[in-house]
């Protein structure tokens, strides 16, 4: 979709962060089960950055926690780096969004 919108000569960057899910009714919240996620937004001349998640058809709001903006996802990946050396790796990783009053 940004590619879409770029070749249309609309500025569009690359939105990282994270999406706070809310359990199903009368299910407890579960701990470290927020997901990072990413969608997009593209400036709108005389209005300003608008924002668009297509995964979740929505309009990012509230729930939607901004950590950084970049052209793809090679400019805000959350980890980069070289590794060298043998061995297996793996890793593993929760996130929790606890908002704050």
């Amino acid at each position: 979709m940004i590619a879409c919108l770029r070749n249309l000569g609309l500025a569009a960057r690359y939105v990282s962060g994270y999406l706070e899910t809310l359990p199903p009714p009368g299910q407890p919240r579960l701990i470290g089960a927020d997901a990072s996620h990413a969608w997009l937004a593209v400036y709108v001349p005389g209005a300003g950055w608008a924002e668009f998640d297509p995964t979740n058809d929505c309009m990012p709001q509230e729930k939607h926690i901004t950590l950084a903006w970049g052209r793809d996802y090679g400019d805000v990946a959350p980890l980069t780096g070289v590794m060298t050396g043998g061995g297996s790796h793996s890793l593993e990783v929760s996130v929790d969004v606890d908002p704050q009053p």
